[in-house]
């Protein structure tokens, strides 16, 4: 360590050989940054001295903009080296501490997210919280220097007042676990949510609520679900509307692929930049659901963007894909890398295309920038072809669109480029080889089903024990993390969508291994699963880690709990075991009181809860020739909510219908065989006849 004459303090070191690019990048400042573990408590408690924690990742723009300002403040860095001890953490390293400190703040003040600011006492518990802080008041919060000087002023004179405050903060979590609305039945349950989703939704923007305005795939997912079993036809409208509104807004990278986190405005026209591993894996999933159903040029479009992006930037050559793409390329900026001014499109477009563009990206209207009205987000204002008519041009505007998002894109990678975060995760991955086994199989292409391979290969590899599960972190061959039920349940996720794929028993057996992990080692109070398995968790057990959380409510991202049920719902109808679907109803039963006055946040249980209700599809192509490629094609573009389609009969473990046992081998003309539960019906041969088959079976269970 060397002193800082600057701030007066001690700069630490502590940060430069971590894993995390985020705790890297906070290595030369002033603060003496402790990471996560043991060693700060115990300073704390020797020192008899708070701790400030700090939470945020690479691709959060306000963390950058706190660690670039407030955390760079002379007298900040001299406060915390006073009077604190200073700790900085990963959220995507260290989800588990992530989502306790999450809670602890909200439950005080009501306010969450990144970055997470929380002063503990030595024994982990928060006393007070917040977000970002500027380093003097401004932007209507208090300067952290005035934070930090009463909070030290607190501490010391007042303990009473800390005793009580942390006292407040857990009794407040005690009354959110206790809350149950226990439902009738499961149709009930979804009543409820159902209910409470319609009241969200925003019938002129698509999505849900109003401004900041974030992705729900889940969401997505559960509307399609209610149009195929309950037959509303509003709740696959709405399903459709979210999904084109979000595909045309500026939330998604009309050059690039891939979808920003979330839009600061209801219209999806201006992002947060960031792009996340987790979204987009979810979204990939979503919008191949919604192509199936609908079949969407535009929907198909995006589906082929987000998997050229994922490519593009995350995809690690050695299989696996990385974690996140940062919103800024330097100090100060916020999206400049994402931007145009006119000044811009005029430099590089000719006057015919630059027309084209202006009204195909609504340049200069509602995805100006709020602090710099000159740089516009790309949104989809209107189609090719009618801005092509609108700049009166004599084409229908394909081949210039084409064009012009060629040369956007080549001046566009020329500018600074904002830093990816390469780091692998499971869950991420898991999320990945979902949907790009999904997507795969969606549009026929098999080199995207290498890829979902490949990275799950790595993992099953480097990071995967039977006896441990899946690994939290993987470098290189080293593996970290283990004992997560969100990488066991998005894993496994993962698995079994790519065991239907490729009929592959590997990625089918490591799934089942993964769920019975899970079923035995990730047991807590009334059946839920914790988010730690006290067995196999190998981090420190440090802070307020020692006390059980159940993830149960989407954030806006399925939950772990309810991952867990569709988990076992997928592989109980992929196998055709009826015990793993009985573990399914076991949970889902377990969760549905915890969640159901979450509307939005219960989808991920609410759509577990439904696939319980109706008969799984399988749909078996035999034969060989153009008619078979014919109907394989049309089964895998077609929408069914828990449907798996086998190329030839599928060997065991894989459930395969009763009507083609012992005929492995015959000849037999190509035809598709469609199964709902135990249920086939008369083998068709109209590729033409399948989707709409899959759409309106002849009954349901339940």
């Amino acid at each position: 360590m060397t002193t800082d004459d600057a701030a007066g303090g001690v700069r630490a070191h502590r940060l430069v050989d971590a894993r995390s690019t985020y705790l890297r990048s906070a290595a030369e400042q002033s603060i003496d940054w402790h990471p996560w573990g043991p060693e700060p408590f115990a300073l704390a408690r020797r020192t008899g001295r708070p701790i400030l924690l700090d939470i945020g990742a690479v691709w959060c723009h306000w963390c950058h903009v706190m660690d670039e300002g407030t955390y760079a403040d002379g007298e900040v860095a001299r406060l915390l080296a006073q009077h604190f001890v200073a700790v900085k953490v990963d959220r995507d390293e260290h989800p588990e501490v992530d989502r306790r400190y999450q809670r602890q703040v909200g439950a005080l003040t009501g306010e969450g997210g990144w970055p997470l600011t929380a002063f503990l006492t030595p024994d982990g518990e928060v006393f007070l919280g917040g977000t970002y802080f500027p380093a003097q008041d401004g932007l209507g919060r208090p300067g952290f220097r005035k934070v930090l000087r009463e909070v030290a002023r607190v501490y010391a004179q007042e303990p009473d007042r800390i005793a009580e405050t942390t006292r407040h903060v857990q009794e407040a979590l005690g009354r959110l676990a206790g809350r149950t609305t226990p439902p009738a039945s499961r149709t009930d349950f979804r009543r409820a949510v159902a209910a409470r989703l319609d009241d969200g939704y925003d019938a002129i923007h698509g999505g849900f609520g109003f401004a900041p305005k974030f992705p729900h795939p889940t969401a997505v997912a559960y509307l399609l679900y209610r149009e195929h079993a309950e037959h509303d036809a509003a709740s696959g409208t709405r399903a459709l509307e979210t999904l084109r509104h979000m595909a045309d807004g500026g939330m998604y990278d009309q050059l690039g692929g891939g979808f920003h986190r979330y839009a600061v405005d209801e219209g999806w026209h201006v992002p947060h930049f960031e792009k996340m591993g987790t979204d987009n894996g979810a979204l990939l999933a979503a919008y191949v659901e919604g192509a199936r159903r609908f079949d969407d040029p535009r929907l198909v479009e995006t589906v082929r963007g987000i998997v050229g992006w994922t490519l593009e930037v995350l995809s690690d050559p050695k299989g696996g894909f990385g974690a996140s793409q940062d919103a800024d390329n330097a100090p100060g900026d916020d999206g400049g890398y994402f931007t145009w001014s006119r000044a811009e499109l005029k430099a590089v477009l000719d006057p015919d295309d630059l027309r084209f563009a202006t009204r195909l990206f609504g340049v200069g209207t509602d995805g100006r920038m709020p602090h710099d009205p000159d740089r516009n987000v790309l949104f989809r204002l209107m189609s090719p072809a009618e801005a092509s008519a609108d700049a009166k041009l004599p084409d229908d505007g394909a081949d210039r669109f084409a064009r012009v998002v060629t040369t956007l894109r080549s001046t566009r990678a020329g500018r600074p480029s904002p830093v990816i975060d390469r780091a692998l995760y499971a869950d991420i991955n898991g999320g990945f080889v979902r949907g790009f086994a999904m997507a795969g199989r969606l549009l026929g292409d098999s080199r995207i089903l290498a890829t979902a391979r490949q990275a799950a290969d790595r993992f099953l590899r480097a990071a995967f024990a039977p006896d441990r599960g899946v690994a939290h972190r993987l470098d290189g061959d080293d593996a970290t993390g283990y004992g997560h039920l969100d990488d066991q349940a998005q894993f496994a996720l993962g698995l079994l969508e790519l065991a239907g794929a490729t009929l592959d028993a590997r990625y089918l057996t490591a799934a089942t291994q993964l769920l019975g992990l899970i079923d035995k080692e990730f047991r807590g109070e009334d059946g839920l699963l914790r988010d730690l398995a006290p067995a196999l968790y190998d981090g420190p057990r440090v802070g307020t880690l020692g006390s059980a959380s159940y993830p149960l409510e989407d954030s806006p991202h399925l939950a772990a709990n309810s991952a867990a049920a569709l988990a076992f719902i997928r592989l109980g109808s992929l196998t055709g075991d009826p015990a793993w679907t009985g573990k399914a109803e076991q949970l889902v039963t377990a969760i549905a009181p915890r969640v159901a006055g979450s509307g939005l946040f219960a989808c991920g249980a609410a759509l577990a809860s439904g696939l319980l209700d109706i008969d799984p599809a399988r749909v078996v192509i035999t034969g060989d020739g153009p008619a078979a490629d014919a109907l394989l094609r049309a089964a895998e573009r077609a929408y069914h909510p828990n449907a798996w389609v086998f190329r030839g009969e599928p060997p065991a473990p894989f459930s395969s219908p009763d009507e083609l046992a012992g005929t492995a081998g015959a000849e037999r003309a190509p035809r598709a065989l469609v199964c709902f539960g135990r249920r086939c019906l008369a083998p068709i041969t109209d590729p033409a006849a399948i989707a709409p088959l899959l759409r309106s079976p002849p009954s349901t269970t339940g």
